[in-house]
């Protein structure tokens, strides 16, 4: 089966699973085994891949350069600037060494990696300049909760573009986001990138997770990740550390979860009940 798809406000249309590299290249024992995950991942039409400066301090961008090899064009690729890199020229920069590390030439999307002490203003200017430059087709942010979002929109009241996406942590362990972020990013068309969706594997241990998994034939890892992925505008991107683990992950995209196993799951993980702080990892 086809994976599903989700349309960026730009018009890019990309599936709703991909992979993320976050942890990876840490290991190089484990170097060939996360290549031959991201090489797979492609093949089974996972093919948004996000990453970030931050990961190994460059590591994971350089394993991702070198599992996509020529299949650049297949992926849409994404990629982060650290807060403290994030004025005018620190963020052009960054761009340009991601951009070495991976072995292209532009990025479909560049996020801010969480907030920090540069105006936001100063970021966007880098962010206009890269696509300008088509160094970047687009950008976005992460960890960054409804007044920030609002903030940002303000910025680009005068017409131009908005974010495509914010990545935000968002699993069953943590449904924070459900009560305010989530339906305003929904509303505005921004994208949810949903990181950790597996809450670093906490998850796949929770007994009744697991009961659930049994009856539907699946592992608990996948129904954690269908849960996420039947959410209306929102995008996963779970780690795989082996071509097995990639395979596995894809499987979440065919399972369909009912309206007695989605009250099953608000049971065991209830929804909120009123705004809290955004939590990002």
């Amino acid at each position: 089966m086809q994976n599903r798809t989700i349309t960026f406000g730009g018009g890019n249309t990309v599936p709703t699973l991909g992979v993320g590299t976050w942890n990876m290249a840490e290991h190089g024992k484990n170097r060939g085994a996360e290549i031959a995950a991201l090489q797979a991942s492609v093949d089974l039409g996972m093919t948004v891949i996000d990453t970030a400066e931050m990961y190994g301090n460059g590591a994971a961008e350089e394993l991702v350069g070198e599992a996509l090899g020529h299949r650049r064009a297949e992926v849409f690729l994404v990629s982060k600037v650290l807060p403290q890199h994030a004025t005018l020229a620190g963020t052009v920069s960054s761009c340009e060494a991601s951009l070495r590390r991976l072995r292209t030439d532009h990025l479909d999307v560049y996020l801010l990696h969480w907030r920090g002490g540069v105006e936001l203003e100063e970021t966007l200017r880098a962010f206009d300049a890269l696509m300008r430059a088509g160094k970047i087709r687009d950008w976005g942010v992460s960890n960054f909760d409804v007044d920030d979002m609002e903030e940002l929109a303000s910025l680009r009241s005068g017409g131009a573009s908005q974010a495509a996406t914010n990545q935000i942590l968002y699993n069953l362990n943590r449904r924070g986001v459900e009560f305010a972020l989530l339906p305003w990013c929904r509303t505005r068309g921004v994208v949810v990138m949903a990181y950790s969706p597996l809450d670093q594997g906490a998850l796949i241990k929770q007994k009744s997770l697991r009961a659930l998994a049994t009856r539907l034939n699946a592992t608990p890892a996948q129904v954690a990740l269908a849960w996420v992925l039947r959410q209306e505008g929102v995008l996963a991107i779970p780690k795989a550390g082996s071509a097995a683990h990639a395979r596995e992950n894809r499987g979440a995209a065919d399972l369909q979860l009912s309206p007695e196993d989605l009250t099953e799951l608000d049971e065991a993980f209830p929804p909120p009940a009123r705004k809290t702080p955004l939590e990002m990892i």
